[in-house]
């Protein structure tokens, strides 16, 4: 795409929070002058800067869709799965009507039957949209709720020199006037909850931004729950950093009250709904190809369609996917690390899934969407999620090996 659309994103991005570009630049890891380049139009980012795209996203607090709107402008593959009606809506077609899925539906049916506190976590592998799903999962509130009762909060990832806006911006979002500290923030939420009905907040990326205005956030929301008891139905949203939050910090005790659960399995009706021309043989292939990673089963799709291309040349692409190898590359620099995971490439399950894998490195693998907890007689055990993904470890492992030292 022309440069110029990049530069018109991320000068109306960066305005819209009167982020400079020191800040950005201090941020991202870049100078300023480069910012100011990308602003003007001079230049883009370069093929191997995706990542700092990225953390601009992050530190401009952008949502799914803009994030990927920016990065797609700089020429790179998005990070979120398109929903459907987002995508309609990005082409200015007119949004079609919000299709709830039963795994949604099944979600608030848990949620509300939690005692005393009506607070879930919800905790999801790398690329799928945090929350998976957010649509539906807006749209089921407000019909169960009531369009008024519904909040969507979204930490930002970094609200400023002391994170003095922290509150207000999570105002800003609930429509909420006169916030600028945490008190008045608690005091215009408790308005909100002493008016009839429960309230429905959705937060999405918990874990992200700086931990001392996060953990004031927690212990708001936990206050509030005990007020207005079973009147504040929670449903938080993140993945690896707000297991680790849950299992590990201990203190935060909001977390301690909820109840946890992750987000199912990738299936052929999540797949034909963004592709509802696809034949059931073709839904069944490209989940088995991709082994239910979200990117990589759209990829499979798109490779589908040419007819001359086998299992083989499909599952070879795949392992070439650069969100694969920006997940892989990193962790496996490590010679030990390497030697690990190189030893784990022949093993048909890598042990036993729990709620919280105490290994880090299966840890990160698992977070990373890279393995899946699949059922077997003796219960769930951890596997490498497809061929492809096995293959991409190889090919990189060999890459980095080759490197002299």
């Amino acid at each position: 795409m022309p440069a110029l659309d990049f530069a018109d994103l991320l000068s109306r991005h960066m305005r819209r929070i009167r982020a400079s570009a020191g800040g950005v630049a201090s941020e991202i890891g870049i100078s300023r002058e480069a910012v100011n380049n990308w602003r003007a139009g001079i230049s883009r980012p370069s093929r191997r800067h995706r990542d700092r795209v990225l953390a601009c996203a992050n530190y401009l607090r952008l949502t799914e869709i803009e994030c990927n709107a920016l990065l797609q402008s700089a020429g790179f593959e998005p990070e979120f799965p398109a929903e459907p009606a987002a995508t309609a809506a990005n082409e200015g077609q007119a949004a079609p009507p919000v299709l709830v899925p039963p795994t949604v539906t099944r979600l608030f049916d848990r949620l509300q039957a939690l005692r005393p506190y009506p607070v879930s976590l919800l905790l999801t592998q790398a690329h799928w949209g945090q929350p998976p799903e957010r649509a539906a999962i807006l749209a089921e509130a407000a019909m169960r709720y009531g369009r008024d009762r519904v909040l969507h909060l979204q930490p930002p990832f970094r609200a400023g020199e002391g994170d003095q806006d922290y509150f207000a911006l999570l105002a800003a979002q609930c429509g909420l006037d006169g916030v600028s500290s945490d008190a008045s923030f608690e005091m215009a939420l408790a308005r909100v909850l002493q008016q009839p009905g429960p309230l429905f907040c959705l937060v999405s990326r918990f874990e992200q931004g700086a931990p001392e205005p996060r953990d004031v956030l927690a212990g708001i929301l936990r206050s509030l729950s005990e007020m207005y008891s079973g009147k504040l139905h929670l449903l938080i949203c993140g993945g690896a950093a707000l297991a680790d939050l849950k299992y590990q910090g201990g203190d935060l005790s909001l977390l301690n009250i909820a109840a946890t659960e992750s987000w199912p399995e990738l299936g052929v009706d999540d797949l034909r709904r963004g592709a509802v021309d696809a034949t059931e043989a073709t839904l069944m292939r490209a989940l088995h190809l991709s082994g239910g990673h979200p990117l990589l089963a759209q990829a499979a799709l798109v490779l589908l369609a040419d007819a001359s291309l086998d299992d083989a040349a499909i599952t070879e692409t795949l392992s070439t996917h650069p969100r694969l190898w920006e997940a892989l590359v990193p962790l496996l620099r490590d010679p030990a690390t390497r030697s690990t995971v190189e030893g784990w490439l022949a093993r048909p399950s890598l042990g036993p899934a729990r709620p919280y894998l105490a290994d880090p490195l299966l840890r990160q693998l698992y977070w990373s969407n890279l393995l899946a907890a699949r059922a077997q007689p003796h219960g769930a055990f951890l596997e490498w999620r497809c061929e492809a993904i096995r293959r991409a470890v190889h090919q990189v492992i060999e890459g980095l090996e080759a490197q002299p030292a």
